[in-house]
């Protein structure tokens, strides 16, 4: 027989029991271990927990869902209708453009297929495929002039998560913005990624990578299928009296070990708090139950039809994760369906399909539970696309091509005016002309919201980082807030 080796014994313990939440709860556990409430200004000494820390000022909003479309939504088909596109469709675009695909070019004008009618209140016009967003017009506030200054997908991705175009290896926002803030709840981690069951968006974990930072700040994934965390519940035959004698014999495990490795007691000392774990087990199993929910709610997000009901799903469990003290909730789609280059007609048809009544059931019921106030909703891209056809033979394959240089956003709620449009492209919709807004701007924006000087939260990495470096100004839209 092999000789006792308390650290191979010890390692096999964690990797044949099925008693705890694994990874998940590890992580979190390493988060909480020796917490203490840190003020909000961070140069010198970065936070080393996820408690709650105070803002700079009062803040509006209190959590963040970003429902993050991938592959550049077509504004001037779905948010920004352009009666002269539709007037010179099919005539040649006097103005300069930069083509992403030049072999399928063309400076062809495509005017949109689709109707567009004024809706709510406010009057603001949206396009036929988005009638539950408009519902909930008045609640929104449609940017019209955003501007990355570049065509590619990874390139204004990474602008609107990590700060800087193109760069790899940021923090995306929601680190940073849990970097700061920390969170409100101690059961549950506070950035937490919806993943897609058709597999990554384009650029993978790049979307929610915490750069440079701890990776207690790194978005926390979600399983796109039940069970959304493995083995959160131990089997029936390892749980109570049984379940806590294995987690003392871990504990006295762990003892063995340090007691061998002296030096090495990090991991080991917070991997013996698994009461801890326990408590995010109970709070995990709560949040991603939803057959807690009403027949009545489960309709309004489109879980009762086959096309709704995924997406819908995944908006159901964001408002039940920021409604019991998540920080910062993301949504993606798998690779980029807004990524329209052929057959727009029947591609932007099936997308919206999926998304708008959950959308729009997110922004209500958060209404009507008295969240929406503190909870700030995002949806967008990272682009839009261009006024011109990107051509491929006959009329029903026709698409259209990359746009940075004016497109739309929205956002609701946490402090958002609701009911406005803000800013505009020109008459075709191809660059933002009026109000434009950056990346860098609705960043500074969102922390504004939060009770950020944006400028103010840094990170000791190298030079002090910012989400906003400083040969990139931005300026926070006051206009858009309440």
């Amino acid at each position: 027989m092999d000789s006792y080796q308390p650290a191979d014994t010890r390692r096999r313990f964690l990797q044949q029991t099925g008693m705890g939440v694994g990874a998940l709860a590890l992580q979190w556990m390493i988060a909480q271990e020796s917490a203490t409430a840190m003020p909000p200004i961070l140069k010198d000494k970065p936070p080393s927990d996820l408690h709650p820390r105070k803002p700079h000022f009062a803040s509006r909003a209190k959590a963040m869902i970003s429902l993050f479309q991938h592959g550049g939504p077509s504004h001037m088909d779905l948010t920004d209708p352009k009666p002269e596109l539709t007037r010179f469709d099919g005539t040649d675009y006097s103005g300069e453009i930069q083509f992403s695909f030049v072999n399928e070019a063309s400076k062809k004008l495509l005017g949109s297929p689709f109707h567009f009618q004024k809706h709510g209140k406010c009057g603001t016009e949206l396009s036929e495929l988005l009638p539950h967003t408009a519902g909930v017009v008045d609640d929104i506030c449609l940017i019209r002039s955003m501007h990355t200054g570049a065509n590619g997908h990874e390139v204004s991705i990474r602008y609107f998560h990590g700060g800087i175009p193109a760069v790899l290896g940021r923090p995306t926002f929601g680190s940073w913005l849990t970097y700061a803030l920390g969170s409100e709840s101690q059961e549950l981690p506070a950035f937490m990624v919806l993943a897609d069951p058709g597999g990554p968006p384009v650029d993978g974990a790049t979307n929610w990578s915490n750069g440079f930072m701890p990776s207690m700040f790194q978005g926390t994934v979600l399983r796109p299928t039940e069970p959304r965390i493995f083995n959160l519940q131990p089997p029936s035959h390892l749980a109570g009296a049984y379940q806590r004698q294995n987690l003392d014999l871990l504990q006295q495990l762990n003892q063995q070990h340090l007691e061998s490795h002296p030096g090495e007691s990090d991991l080991e000392a917070r991997i013996a708090s698994y009461e801890l774990a326990a408590r995010m087990q109970t709070a995990a199993t709560d949040a991603l139950d939803i057959s807690q929910e009403t027949a009545n709610t489960h309709s309004m997000y489109g879980l009762d039809h086959p096309e709704t009901r995924e997406y819908g799903t995944r908006c159901l469990l964001a408002r039940r994760l920021v409604e019991r003290g998540v920080r910062f909730v993301q949504l993606f789609h798998s690779g980029q369906p807004w990524d329209n280059h052929s057959s727009i007609r029947s591609g932007l048809t099936s997308i919206c399909r999926k998304t708008d009544q959950p959308t729009a059931a997110l922004v209500a019921d958060l209404r009507q539970r008295g969240l929406l106030d503190t909870t700030l909703v995002h949806w967008g891209g990272e682009i839009g696309r261009l006024p011109v056809t990107q051509d491929h033979g006959a009329a029903e394959k026709a698409g259209r091509d990359h746009n940075g240089q004016g497109f739309s956003i929205w956002l609701a709620g946490g402090g958002i005016r609701g009911g406005m449009t803000f800013g505009k492209t020109d008459d075709f919709g191809h660059h933002a002309i009026e109000n434009i807004v950056t990346p860098n701007d609705f960043q500074a924006t969102v922390m504004h919201l939060f009770g950020l000087h944006y400028e103010q939260v840094v990170y000791p990495h190298g030079n002090q980082e910012q989400i906003v470096t400083a040969h990139r100004p931005a300026r926070v839209v006051h206009e858009v807030i309440v």
